[in-house]
């Protein structure tokens, strides 16, 4: 008996709710780092609200993605990206292989 399930392709109102909540999370996010005091020499502050501005846009891809018809596929090899990884990624546009080339 094989346990071998395959996933179905992830449901576009699924992954709109999962992005929604990604992008209401970073922008709270950027909210407090911009509310945080600093000095002007603070670069950790500063490379923290550029990852959350690069998340933010990562977001705003996928939700053209999820437009295109093309949200859950590989923007590097056009193969499907494992559901597993878009349930914590949802905003990820590249499969595991891809995204260690592409970084």
């Amino acid at each position: 008996m094989s346990l071998d399930v395959t996933r179905a392709e992830p449901h576009p109102h699924e992954a709109c709710r999962r992005l929604e909540h990604a992008r209401t999370s970073r922008l709270a996010q950027l909210r407090a780092l911009d509310e945080t005091e600093r000095s002007p020499d603070d670069h950790l502050l500063s490379a923290q609200k550029t990852a959350m501005e690069r998340v933010l846009e990562e977001i705003e891809e996928a939700f053209t993605r999820i437009d295109e018809g093309t949200y859950g596929l590989c923007v590097g090899c056009g193969k499907p990206v494992p559901a597993e990884r878009l349930e914590i990624l949802p905003y990820t546009g590249h499969c595991v292989a891809c995204r260690r080339r592409v970084a």
